[in-house]
């Protein structure tokens, strides 16, 4: 058997995750609050001001509650697993799993990703149930529509899109058109994993500069390539993810490869592990998805 941890992103927060986390950790708690600024345990259990959803607050909110969930996964199994992947901000737990920053710098990573992406307020994401990848395509030609890009490959029949927030409406509309097709507005500020968000993504670049990496010490896919990340493209992928597709449907392809797979997910919640049963119910081609 293949043990391979998958750590989920933003959408999974909740009020009350990592309850039974914080006290059994108090040392990096407090490391935590000392980086944030702000007690970590009281905006997960208590979500004062509703800032759980706020992108400045989610983010590192989700690192940590799945840091500390791996953490205490890793007492009870004993080992790490084979290899991780992480959907948009999880993969930075994926590396630091691989041991590639340290959980401090984690932290760090992702608070400047999150106020930098939560500054960013202009367009919208929509997600489209019931359609797969080429359908999306044939109708954003027909609509002679440029101006949206591929957000997220969730599920065979799952895609997320972003873009100006009247373009989403009128695709949305087609797309509604079809039969057995479902379209939801995400809760979102900004249309986020498009070309929209290049100008956080250059801002992202010079701070992530200021940081030195370890090479993985175990296989991380990347949502960027959907496959294995190389020792020198660490900074890169993590900024290029930024404004590129999140290619879930294709990593997680690429690990059912393996000798008997066994996904695990880690974090709060199983939004991770639908999407993987969804995907191992249908063989597709792997092939680039985005713009």
């Amino acid at each position: 058997m293949t043990k391979i941890f998958v750590f989920p992103g933003q959408g999974s927060q909740a009020k009350g995750m990592g309850k039974n986390l914080f006290d059994r950790y108090p040392d990096l708690v407090a490391e935590a609050n000392d980086i944030l600024g702000y007690s970590i345990k009281t905006l997960c259990l208590e979500n004062p001001n509703g800032d759980l959803i706020r992108t400045q607050f989610t983010q590192p909110a989700l690192f940590i509650v799945n840091a500390l969930s791996y953490l205490a996964r890793l007492e009870e199994l004993g080992e790490k697993p084979a290899f991780v992947t992480g959907h948009s901000l999880g993969e930075y737990n994926a590396l630091f799993v691989a041991e590639v920053f340290s959980f401090a710098d984690g932290i760090r990573l992702v608070q400047r990703r999150g106020k930098l992406m939560s500054e960013v307020s202009d367009g919208a994401m929509i997600a489209v149930i019931g359609l797969n990848i080429e359908a999306i395509h044939d109708i954003l030609a027909e609509n002679e529509n440029k101006e949206i890009d591929v957000a997220n490959h969730n599920a065979p029949k799952q895609i997320v899109l972003a873009g100006p927030t009247e373009d989403l409406k009128a695709i949305a509309l087609t797309c509604e058109k079809r039969s057995n097709v479902r379209v939801v507005s995400l809760n979102v500020g900004a249309a986020f994993h498009s070309r929209y968000m290049q100008p956080i993504k250059n801002a992202f670049g010079a701070f992530i500069a200021g940081f030195s990496f370890k090479a993985p010490m175990l296989p991380v896919i990347a949502n960027l390539t959907a496959l294995p990340y190389r020792d020198d493209e660490i900074s890169h992928n993590l900024v290029q993810q930024i404004d590129h597709t999140v290619r879930w449907v294709e990593s997680i392809q690429y690990l059912m490869q393996e000798t008997n797979a066994n996904f695990e997910e880690i974090g709060y919640g199983n939004i991770l592990s639908k999407l993987i049963n969804e995907i191992s119910m249908v063989t597709l081609p792997n092939k680039a998805v985005g713009r």
